[in-house]
């Protein structure tokens, strides 16, 4: 059957133009405010999947809010998800807050992002990744009354960080973006904010919540969706929103992210099959120079986001340690 061109007209109409669709249950009984988010990435579907399956449960009653609020997004970035592309005319999950005089399709969609981040008190972001590895998620920084990004519930974010069914948990992304910005501005690319790498968990935190970024594995694994969901599920009944049993909190390979190699020319590249997760022993190589340099690794360690067609400017990885932290 051929497409009906008026119908993904208005598919696009609505992507570019329709409301920002959330869905919110209320329980009657009182609690904490949670907000799941999808999409945020147009090209990483995991997280629809999930949510959607989570919405229909919830309508069901298979999964019954009884306390508290939730808030489903399905869908955080209509246009790029339409084109299922990672960005619409940018990334949505970069310089995320709300500003009055909006210049592009992100920036409309996280105005309103932002206004419904400040109702929630927890945050649930799923995602998921373009190089093969094992599902992870991405936890906040520890209390602190510092400028980068002050913080005040690390505890209660790490507790919801050990419940999720990941095996790994990483932090020390804010001050690994700021790596990156020095390593571009040392090469002579343009100046970048540190704005530039606050994104959805970093606003709620900014806005007094805390919340943690879910990444379900790759993109086209079927089970990042299982992985979602199971992840919606524990979030529920660790919050106390459902009656069911409160996850088991696995034991967890803590990873600090400590570095990044950075793309500083055409013909830099990655070396080996790493996947995200993987774990390195000193002086394994990772990268090389185009000039033919090596690049290795300085300590034992793990690689986080391979990037085997990293541009100049971008990382090739993310190099992290084990962490000193418990959750």
């Amino acid at each position: 059957m051929s497409e009906n061109p008026s119908l993904r007209e208005t598919e696009r109409d609505v992507a570019l133009n329709g409301p920002l669709e959330s869905v919110s249950l209320s329980g009657l009984g009182t609690g904490p405010a949670l907000i799941v988010l999808g999409a945020v990435h147009g090209n990483e579907n995991c997280g629809p999947n999930a949510i959607r399956r989570a919405m229909a449960a919830c309508r069901s009653g298979e999964l019954l809010i009884r306390r508290g609020d939730v808030t489903f997004v399905p869908v955080a970035n209509p246009k790029a998800y339409l084109q299922q592309t990672r960005e619409g005319d940018r990334n949505l999950n970069r310089d995320l807050r709300e500003k009055p005089a909006p210049v592009d399709y992100e920036d409309r969609i996280g105005n309103r992002l932002c206004a419904l981040l400040r109702r929630h008190d927890v945050l649930l972001d799923v995602h998921s990744f373009r190089s093969e590895g094992e599902p992870f998620v991405f936890f906040g920084p520890e209390n602190n009354q510092g400028t980068l990004e002050a913080f005040r519930h690390a505890e209660a974010e790490g507790a919801l960080a050990a419940c999720l069914g990941t095996g790994i948990a990483i932090h020390g992304w804010l001050e690994n973006y700021a790596r990156l910005l020095a390593a571009r501005a040392r090469i002579g690319l343009p100046a970048v904010a540190i704005s530039e790498g606050y994104g959805t968990t970093e606003y709620i935190r900014f806005s007094g919540g805390y919340g943690v970024t879910l990444e379900c594995g790759s993109h086209d694994d079927p089970a990042s969706t299982e992985v979602g969901y199971a992840a919606i599920v524990n979030t529920l009944a660790h919050l106390g929103l459902t009656d069911g049993p409160r996850p088991e909190r696995r034991p967890q390979t803590v990873i600090h992210v400590v570095d990044i190699i950075v793309c500083e020319a055409e013909g830099d590249r990655l070396e080996g099959s790493w996947r995200t997760g993987d774990a390195v022993a000193a002086g394994a190589l990772i990268a090389r120079r185009a000039n033919g340099e090596p690049v290795t690794a300085p300590c034992p360690g793990y690689i986080i986001f391979p990037h085997a067609a990293a541009k100049p400017g971008e990382g090739i990885c993310h190099f992290g340690v084990a962490s000193a932290r418990r959750i």
